[in-house]
């Protein structure tokens, strides 16, 4: 079992807490909109990281991390990009990718809006874990902790960091 903790639009901030909330993770995910390559090393610090850059992202983050990420989980085949969409208002160039190389979870990042939903038509989990920075519209700061077990993905929290 791997046990993930999942963040994204830090936008330059990280919460201490976060580092309590993901003290049980095994691995980190950061799906895009870093700020600063301090917070990548921050967090690679403290468990291996994953992760992509976002829109926000300067040259520095965009070295080493990628715009899009496919990997195995497991049995779980995730894709994470930073601006996707959800299901079903995927953007034009996110539904394409899906449909060639459907994943069993779809993360990205960007709206600033968590959300934690399943899409019947791909039969694909999509998550984005809202923003845990301080910039954005968002009122309150999130993360996502979850297990993968071989095929199934369990043990979903969504956790709260404070008012941005």
């Amino acid at each position: 079992m791997t046990r993930i903790g999942l963040i994204s639009d830090t936008h330059s901030y990280l919460d201490e807490a976060v580092f309590r909330h993901f003290e049980q993770c095994d691995e980190i995910w950061h799906a895009g909109d870093f700020g600063n390559p301090e917070i990548a090393a921050k967090l690679a610090a403290f468990r291996p990281l994953r992760g992509v850059w976002g829109n926000i992202d300067g040259v520095e983050i965009r070295q080493q991390f990628p715009e899009k990420l496919h990997f195995q989980c497991e049995g779980v085949k995730v894709y994470m990009k930073h601006i996707g969409g959800y299901p079903p208002r995927y953007n034009p160039e996110t539904k394409r990718e899906l449909k060639a190389d459907p994943p069993n979870l779809f993360i990205d990042g960007h709206s600033h809006i968590l959300k934690i939903m399943y899409d019947d038509q791909l039969q694909c989990l999509h998550m984005n874990p809202g923003a845990a920075g301080k910039e954005g519209w968002h009122k309150v700061r999130t993360l996502i902790t979850f297990s993968i077990d071989g095929a199934n993905m369990k043990d979903c929290q969504v956790i709260e960091l404070g008012k941005r």
